[in-house]
């Protein structure tokens, strides 16, 4: 092997030589002193585990108030006028799913009732749900994530979908179960999985149906939902719209779901989870500057060693860079590894812990910058550092 002084003298040569003797020697000192290299790991893990958990929590969050939007079939959506999330409250004439209809580029305009009401229970008390009636003939914002059943069923009189994580709730569901919904008995025809928004699961039924159990007019409804067709230009469409239904808000699917998303994170959410992650990103932060830091001061005599053998302030900045990646890289892989195996194992219907790859991608990245900036405290000690002090 090498000695230090022996991998210096080949390196002057060029500027990759010498790269590669700093990485080297970097490596070696990182892993020369187990317990703060542990310690330090620890650290990033600790602060991509909290972070990227509390983001896949948030991402979990604000899909389950998404999933309708998302997954409705919808193209563009016709909704009342400042409508920030797509559940029950305001409702629009059904002259505007006509005038819709009617309207150039639309293939399809489809009614859709939300409506908040409850489940009688067999043993007393009521369990309440989102009722979502549509129309079957389109099928769109009907169910989806279906367990048991067909949605064909629905056309049956009183039949119903509901969340099978609800089951028990509910008194015990099963197919051809009977409940009592707006005083008018219904039946179990399948359940989705998964359904449940911040508020009551979502339950859908045939628009006529849940119009009979919620006491919705027939010439009301919540929203209008509307595919193009093929070739048209949705801004076009959209335009068009808006200009044949002055009363309503067009938006289209993107839009209305990008909509929800800051409607929530303006609220408790953006709050709460920010505070969370900044917080372990700067725990993480500080084990790592401390931890770098520790181990400068306990190798002071070996960083003046090799400035004294011909090391420059350069090659020590790119080795502490050089330890800085290396932590970076190293707490991201197992920790991101930690936070797919948290997220599966507390997947429910309640809560999907998601991580998306943009957040795979960005985790390193963000914890490499995190660390070379934490190295800044080290980096300016050893840049003072005098070669003479080895021989005192």
């Amino acid at each position: 092997m090498k000695s230090v002084r022996e991998r210096l003298a080949a390196a002057r040569g060029g500027r990759i030589p010498r790269w590669r003797a700093s990485v080297i020697l970097a490596l070696r000192m990182m892993l020369h002193d187990k317990a703060k290299f542990v310690g330090t790991t620890l650290g990033v893990v600790f602060a991509v585990v909290l972070g990227a958990q509390q983001i896949g929590v948030l991402m979990g969050l604000l899909a389950k108030n998404t999933m309708l939007v998302d997954n409705a079939g919808a193209d563009l959506w016709i909704v009342p006028p400042n409508t920030e999330q797509a559940q029950a409250g305001q409702r629009m004439s059904t002259q505007l799913l006509d005038q819709a209809r009617a309207t150039p580029g639309v293939a399809v305009a489809s009614p859709l009732v939300m409506v908040g009401t409850a489940v009688k229970q067999p043993g007393g008390g009521t369990e309440a749900i989102t009722l979502i009636g549509f129309d079957l003939d389109t099928g769109l914002g009907g169910p989806w994530n279906v367990v048991a059943g067909d949605p064909a069923d629905l056309r049956h009189a009183g039949a119903l979908f509901f969340e099978d994580a609800q089951r028990d709730r509910f008194g015990g569901l099963n197919l051809g179960s009977v409940r009592e919904v707006g005083g008018l008995q219904v039946w179990v025809a399948g359940f989705t999985w998964g359904l449940q928004p911040f508020g009551p699961a979502y339950t859908f039924g045939e628009i006529d149906l849940v119009r009979d159990l919620t006491g919705v007019a027939s010439d009301q409804l919540s929203f209008v939902l509307v595919t193009l067709e093929p070739g048209a230009d949705p801004a076009a469409v959209a335009a068009e719209l808006r200009r044949r239904t002055p009363g309503a808000e067009v938006i289209s699917q993107a839009a209305f779901h990008d909509r929800i998303v800051g409607s929530l994170l303006r609220e408790q959410l953006g709050i709460t989870f920010g505070t969370t992650t900044a917080f372990a990103l700067l725990i993480g932060f500080i084990i790592v500057a401390l931890s770098m830091f520790s181990a400068v001061i306990d190798n002071l005599r070996e960083f003046g060693t090799l400035k004294a053998i011909g090391m420059t302030n350069l090659d020590l900045t790119r080795m502490l860079i050089v330890q800085s990646v290396a932590y970076a890289l190293l707490g991201s892989l197992v920790g991101l590894g930690l936070v797919a195996f948290m997220a599966d194992g507390i997947r429910s219907a309640n809560l999907a812990v998601i991580v998306p790859a943009p957040l795979i991608v960005a985790t390193p990245a963000v914890m490499t910058l995190l660390c070379v900036l934490a190295s800044v405290l080290a980096l300016r000690r050893v840049r003072k550092l005098e070669p003479g002090m080895v021989f005192r």
